[in-house]
């Protein structure tokens, strides 16, 4: 779960937040990847009220608070703060209310402050949220961008992940993240992947040892980020398994509820396991342009045997019409010889 105490640690100095009030309530969990103002609440219309979001309180807040006389606002600001509300931000640079400081102290809401506007403030707040609550998982292996397209490269250990990837680097292609990818769904429903801070733009080539690509190639190899468009699994070349040699037969793997592109490469001693990435990607493309190269070459196949077949039916008919002719004259010829 996310605590406030974890928005607090890590984007407070984004946000500006000075914590005021409700300090025991920094481990309370934020449910929701929201923020809201209390608007109508405020005046008592409780109905609907959405009391696990974070509530920002800004100047019109502030000043209808102001406006009320001492008893009223404790009431209002009471029915407000009894729902598991879990922290209150007072925009603008505001000094909150001595009835808002105490009530938080006693909820253990964690009251801050910020000098930020109100809209700027909900606006940023909500893209941080969303982005700490994106379903996300981790897959082993290595994610490349190759001319545009975001190739996440799977196979067993010791089968040469890390040394196609350094490959294609070599020929100008980028390198997202090695070894362990972290997975993020993003809004529109693609995927998007990255690395650990730690070894962030760091490779591991056996034999060689940890390496810096960006240090080595140039920062123009390398990128933080960048959306998955299809994985590749690497595998041994077995003799005893049948390979599509076609491409009709499309596969997908679903990663978080997203579907994407899937292909099984066998690799072995003389295969150019690089070029075959490069031309994964290039024919990527080109079915997202809408030519699919496998359905094509299957149409002119299929229209080719479809000719081949009309012209024999035509010939057969030919055939069975120059036989009827000849029979015909034969028998005319016997019946004249007769006479």
């Amino acid at each position: 779960m996310y605590l406030v105490e974890d928005l607090y640690t890590c984007h407070s100095e984004m946000l500006g937040l000075d914590l005021v009030a409700g300090h025991a309530g920094m481990k309370r969990h934020i449910k929701v990847p929201e923020a809201q103002r209390p608007g109508l609440s405020l005046s008592g219309y409780l109905k609907n009220h959405a009391g696990k979001r974070i509530h920002i309180f800004g100047k019109v807040e502030i000043e209808y608070l102001r406006s009320l006389d001492a008893d009223t606002c404790v009431e209002r600001l009471n029915n407000i703060l009894s729902f598991p509300v879990p922290a209150v931000i007072v925009s603008r640079g505001y000094r909150p209310p001595k009835a808002l400081t105490k009530l938080c102290d006693t909820y253990e809401i964690p009251l801050f402050r910020t000098k930020m506007s109100t809209m700027n403030l909900i606006s940023k707040l909500t893209l941080l949220l969303t982005e700490e609550f994106a379903p996300s998982t981790s897959c082993h292996g290595t994610l490349v961008e190759v001319f545009g397209v975001g190739v996440m490269i799977q196979g067993n250990s010791a089968v040469g992940k890390s040394e196609a990837a350094l490959g294609l680097i070599e020929r100008g292609h980028r390198l997202i993240t090695d070894d362990v990818v972290k997975i993020k769904k993003r809004e529109g429903n693609y995927l998007e992947g990255f690395g650990a801070e730690l070894t962030r733009h760091h490779m591991e080539i056996r034999g060689i040892g940890i390496i810096n690509v960006a240090n080595l190639y140039g920062a123009v190899c390398v990128r933080d980020h960048k959306s998955i468009d299809l994985v590749v699994k690497l595998e041994e070349w077995d003799d005893h398994h049948f390979y599509d040699r076609v491409g009709l037969d499309e596969k997908t793997i679903d990663i978080l509820g997203v579907h994407l592109t899937y292909h099984i490469l066998p690799v072995k001693p003389g295969r150019d396991v690089v070029l075959l990435l490069e031309t994964i990607a290039l024919n990527h493309r080109l079915k997202n342009m809408g030519y699919n190269s496998a359905k094509e070459f299957n149409m002119k196949l299929l229209e080719t045997i479809a000719a081949k077949q009309r012209n024999r039916h035509v010939t057969e008919k030919m055939k069975k019409r120059q036989n009827s002719k000849d029979s015909s004259s034969e028998t005319y010829q016997k019946s004249q010889s007769q006479k």
